[in-house]
Parts: C-alpha cells; structure tokens; sequence
C-alpha cells in the first residue's frame, strides 16, 4: 500500500522522526517494541531472520528499484514515500540507500538459551559506541563465534546505527543481556578470558587459551577498558602483543583479532 506523503503529520511516521530510542524500545509493551532498520540489505536480512516488519519509508525512486522485492514479498504493510528533503527532515539525515523499515523488536534472549551449546563467545561490558557494537556484530558472524553477551550498560544492538554497521549481523548472532558476567558464565563452565593490559596477561595466542573447552571473550569499553573487579575475577588476563609503541586497539578491532585467533575449530 503505496502512501505519498507531502507532510509529516501522518501517525504511521512517528517511528521514523518523533519517537526516540527509548520510545521504540518501549519497555511498558515490549510486544509493541519497534526497531528502524537501514538499507534494502539489512531489511533482508532482519526479515530472513524472522522480523516482522511493520511499515517502510522510501525515496520514490526505490519503490520500483532497491526496495521493490521487499514491497512485493510484505504488500500488506504501508509504504511511506515522499520528497528526498522532506524524507531526510523526518529522519534528521538522508537515508541510506534510499530505505528504512519499522519492525517489531525481537523478543529478548536468556543467557541460559543463547549459550546453549555454545563454545565461543564474546562479552561486551560497557561499550557504548553504536558503531563499535555494530562492528563486534559483524566480526561475531563472520569469524564464527556463537554469542555476544552485552551487560545492561552497552548500548543498544538493535540501534539503527549499531543493526547498520553490522550489515545485518545483529539479527544473525545470538545475543543477550548479562549481569555478573565472570560468575555467571564460570557457572555454565566457561573460561573467562579478559582482554586487557597487565603485566602478568597471556598473549592472545598462548595454547591454554586455544585449549578451553568453553572459552568467553571479555571486552570493555572504549575509554577506560574493563572494571579492574571484572579483570580479578577473571580466569586470564590476555593481551594482543603490540609494536611501535603503541599500547592498545579500538575494542572493535581488538575484538576482530581476538575472535580470529580463538574462533571454533570445529
């Protein structure tokens, strides 16, 4: 159902521009939660994954172009489309690739279920960068890992820009929020590996660290690393060697290295 719009006083946009993150999360009626996803692909694959999408909002021009399989395959949802500047004052930016859509939030995992069987993982304990989670998602997927965890202090992974930059990942990996990361997962037999610079730490290819049976990847956060009661409780303190005098990596990168190198051999 094509809806061209000259105004931004129609309800159905209030998602796109007046609704803020913590409006779409909508905590009081998560049933009623929303995420805004970006771009023709990553519409694809939040809706392979299972999202059900709820409208979108396009450049004309995409009706018939990048967004016309996703038109065709959902034909009972409204489709918003409108002027290029009167698009971009809604949304407060120009949209990327010309399209966005509006779905329902996937319901929120347990650590119990997203760990379940799971061999390698990541932790993310207060990484607020959208762009920093986006790419962890990313790495995550790619490199084979089996969950992310994300203590309460991260930011949002179903963020427009955090679902964007992973190129979709957000909605591939399995993920939840945790607290007391170190004593919850030593308790599902993980080994619990800190990724930070002390001058007892592993290298991050040291064998004991490629020999754990369930190994958890601790990251922290972009500023100040990870709390020194999260390194202490830690099984190891593991560091990637660096030159040049150079101390540390963005965590996005670190993690990248770090997931490579300890990915599932299997």
């Amino acid at each position: 159902m094509i809806i061209r719009i000259d105004t931004l006083d129609h309800p159905g946009l209030a998602p796109y521009g007046r609704l803020t993150e913590a409006q779409l999360r909508n905590r009081l009626r998560p049933d009623e939660a929303l995420v805004i996803v970006e771009s023709p692909k990553v519409i694809k694959t939040a809706l392979a994954s299972g999202c059900r999408p709820v409208s979108l909002l396009c450049e004309e021009k995409h009706i018939a172009g990048d967004a016309a399989e996703i038109i065709v395959a959902h034909q009972d949802i409204p489709v918003f489309t409108g002027p290029r500047d009167l698009l971009a004052s809604l949304t407060g930016y120009t949209l990327t690739r010309g399209v966005l859509c509006a779905m329902r939030r996937p319901a929120e995992k347990s650590v119990e279920d997203v760990c379940r069987g799971a061999t390698r993982i990541g932790v993310l304990q207060e990484v607020s960068d959208s762009t920093n989670i986006g790419s962890i998602f990313r790495s995550a997927a790619a490199l084979g890992l089996h969950a992310l965890l994300l203590t309460r202090d991260c930011c949002d992974p179903l963020g427009r820009r955090a679902a964007r930059v992973s190129m979709g990942s957000v909605f591939l990996i399995p993920w939840a929020w945790i607290d007391a990361p170190v004593p919850t997962l030593r308790s599902m037999g993980f080994t619990t590996a800190a990724l930070a610079l002390r001058p007892d730490c592993l290298n991050i290819d040291d064998p004991v660290l490629a020999g754990a049976r369930r190994l958890a990847l601790i990251l922290g956060s972009e500023g100040w690393g990870l709390p020194d009661s999260t390194i202490d409780d830690a099984d190891h303190v593991v560091c990637i060697p660096m030159a040049h005098g150079v101390d540390s990596l963005n965590v996005a990168a670190t993690a990248a290295i770090a997931m490579w190198q300890l990915r599932p051999r299997n």
